[in-house]
């Protein structure tokens, strides 16, 4: 390998349609210049220059290994569910760790923890007996810093960083990253995030830098920089460009959605932060769980399917014409969402690409069934040799073979989790400033401050998701040391004796203080989870109204209030804004709030201790709804500062009661319930109290704990910890449900659909009812329908409303869509949850007479 000067940045021209194919986000915002338009995919050049001598020793391994090893260097389990001994004995060629996973399920593992697991998999691949023994590297999602790990210092989101725009600061946030990942003895993360994001609905919005494609590929080109430095240096790691290609543009902002753009965006839009990358050097790349059509395409649409089965766009576009050289791994089970295909078994994604593929639990019969499509000739060795090749190119290039985890420089030195300094200065770069009217910013020093808000002491808010688990819930602020809440940032700045604290404001008068500060906003969330459903609207009060709540229990008392708004999306907020006098819009800043409170105080002098200098990465919508025709509250590029203020007139505030696609579909569960519905298990008799089920996925539910009736726990049915498990072991109900009640009989012909992974066949009634309030719904046995369904296999059932409505349903106000009774033995696994509309009239809709009447 000869490093060469990493070359500029790659720079295209993207008309405005193109780059802006969402107005929502940046139809009127300004782009970047670049030279030209792009007909097809284009060579890339990359800062990584191929080393002839150690292509013809990676030859020479080629040539001396089994198939056996040669398929388990394609393997990439989830420590979870691997041991190091298994790791050596299968020649695994990689592990990670999810989100939420740590040695020994330890949370609180220390940093000698972390690596002595990593150099145990190192060790153990080593001593495998393989004619040439190949170092394993391990990968996890350091998406903001090294999140998984307790006490590592954690960035503001790319969301933020795009408002910041400073490639020198991203570039040093890599770096940063880069180091507290070393120290853990981890040598590949799978970052930087390279969408352009269209549709603020998104659960992944907040891990894209900008709607303009070419604030992403400048970004995306100095996170690479940092993350990766120098090859082979053991205080850097190998990036990943990911999710490819497209991931920002699926409709209705649906995660592993379904993209409907022409291939001119696609290349022009959606490729430029790859072709940055991998000009800069990017040695991985990571596949899209999304689909993609054409719709431009002649003589009509046309159709790619799934990233992770398109040869068309993972080797042609890709590795032949763009020219990557390195590894493509797929995602977390991408390769089951492949037409034919399970979590272990594809060989269509094989020959499609992939190179290295992620399946964290079904390991072992991935590696025999690939092995036995090798031998029969449904995957030619050629592009298992292939695959083989590019792993170990990666792993040559990074210095694997030479230095072990233990032997990287900053090894097992906690301070390498630390940037603290790095990390406040980049929160003080992220935010900007949306009103400031009267003076209310800067702050003087010496004033009486009421701070509320439920976002004001809690950590996990302003970390957001992949914050110690892979949604960001289910944590204290004790799991954040070595980080510092916006409360206690204003304490700071201010001085404790002058700052009160109520979260919710009740029972305090704002009159009696100089000025309220109110921090509040989103909670955390990752993707499908962060979704907001088509049967939903971005007015974030809507979602969250305890945030409208607070701010109308402190305005209009005669004394300023500013807003400090956490959120992975820009929002609907004029009611917000209309109830504030300063509205700042924070992103989700990371462990350092004090990087926050910097910029609301006046210093010593009276002046502005800090200014604004952030702008909007994407626009700020105006209404519930977008649509190409909505202008924007505010464009991209917009930001005020102390230097340069503005003045925001009050907004209208617009209501709507239903959602913004709400014809199509209202999802109830998906991975958690979605948007206002909750989930409890019960007696049905009333023997025990209900018991809630949390947004933890790793956790494990028995009800009642004294004589368990149900057990409840998270796994898989088509991607990532998107089912609920239920086992009855007793009469026992799983309830989905709401105290706001939906008209469903706005969906025309709709159906409730869900997918069903039977485990133990029903041989008692299993009764699953909507409910409409006190003594209203209508419910149907299941039982000879789920019977007759093969075990161990996934199923999607479509039941009709109109068969609920026939037992007493009045589907225009159902507030429980989903409470299934059962009794033992019963066990299945039940995954995305929705009503969807036109499902009642498709052909594998069940028929009202399949069922019985529920007894």
């Amino acid at each position: 390998m000869h490093p060469a000067p990493a070359p500029a940045p790659v720079r295209r021209h993207v008309p405005s349609l193109l780059a802006c194919a969402a107005a929502l986000f940046c139809a009127t915002g300004p782009a970047e210049a670049a030279p030209r338009l792009l007909k097809d995919w284009p060579a890339v050049k990359s800062a990584v220059f191929a080393d002839p001598a150690m292509e013809a020793r990676i030859r020479a391994i080629v040539a001396g290994m089994s198939l056996a090893e040669k398929v388990g260097q394609m393997t990439q389990p989830e420590i979870k569910y691997i041991t190091p001994e298994e790791a050596g004995r299968y020649h695994i060629g990689s592990v990670l760790n999810g989100g939420g996973a740590w040695p020994g399920n330890k949370r609180e593992a220390s940093v000698a923890e972390w690596v002595a697991l990593s150099q145990a998999y190192h060790e153990a691949l080593i001593a495998s007996g393989a004619r040439t023994p190949i170092p394993i590297i391990w990968g996890t999602d350091a998406v903001h810093g090294h999140g998984n790990v307790r006490g590592a210092t954690l960035f503001p989101h790319n969301i933020g960083l795009g408002a910041a725009g400073d490639a020198a600061l991203v570039e040093e946030i890599g770096a940063a990253t880069a180091r507290a990942v070393r120290a853990t003895g981890i040598q590949w993360v799978f970052a930087p995030t390279l969408a352009v994001a269209q549709d603020a609905r998104w659960g992944r919005t907040y891990e894209s830098f900008s709607a303009d494609p070419m604030v992403v590929a400048r970004l995306g080109a100095a996170s690479v920089r940092g993350l990766q430095g120098r090859l082979g240096d053991s205080s850097r790691v190998v990036a990943t460009a990911k999710h490819f290609i497209g991931d920002g543009s699926t409709e209705f902002g649906r995660d592993q959605g379904h993209s409907l753009v022409s291939r001119s965006q696609m290349i022009n839009v959606h490729g430029q932060g790859y072709y940055a990358t991998l000009a800069t050097g990017v040695q991985t790349v990571m596949a899209s769980f999304h689909s993609w059509t054409d719709v431009a395409a002649k003589p009509g649409a046309q159709d790619y399917g799934k990233m992770h089965g398109s040869h068309e766009l993972l080797t042609v576009a890709l590795k032949q014409k763009m020219g990557f050289d390195g590894l493509v791994v797929s995602d977390w089970n991408g390769i089951s969402q492949v037409p034919g295909c399970r979590d272990s078994s594809c060989p269509q994604a094989i020959k499609a690409g992939i190179d290295m593929v992620m399946v964290p639990e079904d390991w072992r019969a991935f590696i025999q069934n690939t092995i036995a499509q090798v031998e029969r000739g449904e995957i030619p060795m050629s592009r298992i040799d292939d695959a083989v090749t590019r792993i170990l190119r990666v792993k040559l290039r990074a210095g694997l073979f030479e230095t072990s985890p233990r032997q990287s420089v900053v090894a097992g030195r906690p301070e390498a989790l630390l940037a603290r300094d790095l990390a406040r200065r980049a929160v003080r770069q992220t935010l900007v400033l949306l009103k400031n009217e009267r003076g209310a910013l800067p702050l003087a020093q010496g004033k009486r401050i009421l701070v509320v808000g439920k976002s004001a002491d809690s950590l996990a808010n302003q970390a957001g998701g992949w914050s110690m688990t892979w949604q960001g819930t289910d944590t204290q602020n004790a799991d954040f040391p070595a980080s510092q809440s916006i409360l206690s940032g204003i304490r700071e700045l201010a001085g404790a004796a002058h700052v009160s604290f109520s979260a919710d404001g009740a029972g305090v008068d704002p009159r009696q203080f100089d000025a309220v500060i109110a921090v509040i906003g989103e909670t955390p969330y990752a993707e499908g989870v962060g979704d907001i459903s088509p049967s939903s609207t971005l007015q974030h009060s809507r979602r969250y109204p305890e945030d409208l709540a607070v701010l109308r229990a402190v305005s209009g008392r005669g004394v300023p209030v500013i807003s400090v708004f956490l959120s992975g999306r820009t929002v609907y907020a004029n009611d917000l804004l209309n109830l504030s006098d300063a509205f700042v819009a924070a992103w989700l800043p990371g462990s350092e709030g004090a990087g926050v409170a910097d910029l609301l105080f006046k210093n010593a002098a009276g002046q502005p201790a800090q200014d604004f200098r952030a702008k909007l990465p994407f626009a700020w919508p105006s209404a519930p709804c977008v649509s190409a025709k909505s202008p924007p509250l505010f464009k991209p590029g917009y930001g005020l500062s102390y230097a340069k203020p503005g003045a925001v007139r009050q907004l209208p505030v617009s209501e709507r009661s239903g959602g913004c696609d709400v014809s199509k579909e209202l999802l109830i569960f998906r991975q958690t319930g979605q948007g206002p519905y909750q989930m409890h298990v019960g007696s049905p008799s009333g023997a025990w109290p209900n018991r809630g089920l949390g947004s933890d996925l790793n956790a494990v539910l028995e009800a009642p704990a004294e004589q368990p009736a149900i057990r409840v726990s998270t796994t898989q049915i088509n991607t990532q910890q998107d089912a609920k498990r239920l086992v009855w072991m007793g009469p026992a109900t799983f309830h989905i449900g709401s105290n706001q009640q939906a008209d469903l009989t706005v969906y025309p012909a709709p159906a409730l659909v869900f997918d069903l992974l039977p485990e133990q066949a029903p041989q008692r009634p299993v009764r699953l009812r909507m409910e409409c309030g006190p003594g209203c719904g209508g419910t149907l046995d299941l039982q000879r329908v789920i019977s007759a369904l093969p075990t161990g296999q996934r199923h999607s059932l479509k039941i009709p409303l109109a068969c609920f409505a026939a037992q007493g349903a009045d589907l225009s106000r159902i507030g429980a869509p989903f409470s299934l009774t059962a009794d033992a033995p019963f066990a299945a696994a039940f995954a995305n949850i929705r009503v969807r509309a036109g499902a009642a009239q498709e052909p594998d809709a069940l028929s009202c007479t399949q069922f019985s009447p529920a007894p």
